[in-house]
């Protein structure tokens, strides 16, 4: 299929800021860009939201919560937001949230992991697996039903919800299912949507790869299945999962592959590869029609997996 119309209009308004040198690039200047990129927009309203510290792999970090209704006992959906392991915030994510926790009728926790360059892989996994134990461990505090969990993200948020659900593998904590939009799952960039969807379509090849250069300490640690779940061997545990790719993205082959290696050991799995799409359509639901479309059927999913 061709681009989604309203998809093709984001990308045309793209197009037109200047385009970063990857080769010089240093974190901090890109982050004062790309966490004001997309336009800050009012959200689904919530019954509470409100600012958590939770524990982290070396000391705490900060979350938001979201309550859709002033009622006790809802799934607890943990989300991890995306952003190339280098950027990224919970404001860049909240509109997502909020969708999230209204549709899939969830308290929703995002976690702000440490970023890259300054905390290098595996600081994000195992921060996020650190914050979902205590968040677990707080279920009445915080008056969520633990026994039915979801670990979400975006992108790299999806990565990092993967390595939680890996290491979580003994059984603890319990968790029912996972959302994974647009998943990073291969550090070697080597699909052939890399080479076919390199650059135009708002996340491009060079980019990801800047993105894995600041993660990784050395290139072979993205050979680590923490790192780059698709070369893992231990994927027959994980629960089940909801999975959307990108037409139009560069991550789509290895999100697609990455299900198929879930259905091979025996995963439940939905899966879908979004027609007329970017990578990040789902914070463009707001303003992208088709994008508002593909999520509400994912919350849908997701819900259900959860039960």
């Amino acid at each position: 299929m061709p681009l989604d119309s309203q998809i093709a209009a984001v990308l045309a308004q793209f197009s037109s800021l200047p385009q970063p040198d990857f080769s010089q690039l240093d974190a901090v200047s890109y982050r004062k860009v790309v966490d004001h990129m997309m336009p800050l927009l009012a959200g689904a309203e919530m019954s509470e939201v409100r600012a958590l510290q939770v524990a982290g792999g070396d000391g705490p970090l900060e979350a938001r919560l979201y309550r859709p209704k002033a009622e006790a006992g809802l799934p607890l959906l943990v989300f991890f937001h995306g952003g190339g392991f280098a950027f990224g915030t919970l404001d860049t994510h909240d509109n997502l949230c909020r969708s999230l926790a209204k549709q899939c009728d969830a308290v929703v926790v995002s976690v702000a992991y440490r970023l890259a360059p300054e905390s290098k892989f595996p600081a994000a996994p195992l921060d996020c697996y650190q914050a979902t134990l205590d968040l677990v461990e707080r279920a009445a505090e915080l008056g969520v039903d633990a026994s039915h969990l979801a670990l979400v993200g975006d992108s790299v948020g999806a990565n990092l919800a993967i390595a939680v659900a890996r290491q979580a593998t003994a059984g603890t904590p319990r968790i029912a299912a996972l959302g994974l939009l647009y998943p990073v799952t291969d550090g070697f960039c080597a699909s052939p949507s890399y080479q076919e969807l390199a650059e135009g379509f708002f996340l491009s090849r060079e980019q990801m790869h800047w993105c894995w250069r600041q993660y990784l300490s050395h290139p072979e640690q993205a050979a680590d299945p923490l790192a780059s779940p698709l070369l893992a061997g231990d994927l027959e545990r994980l629960p089940a999962t909801v999975l959307l790719t990108a037409e139009f993205d560069p991550l789509r082959d290895e999100g697609e592959a990455f299900a198929e290696r879930l259905r091979q050991a025996g995963v439940r799995v939905q899966s879908k590869c979004c027609a007329g799409m970017i990578h990040g359509f789902a914070s463009m639901a707001p303003f992208v029609e088709r994008a508002a479309v593909e999520l509400a059927e994912f919350a849908v999913d997701l819900r259900q997996a959860l039960n």
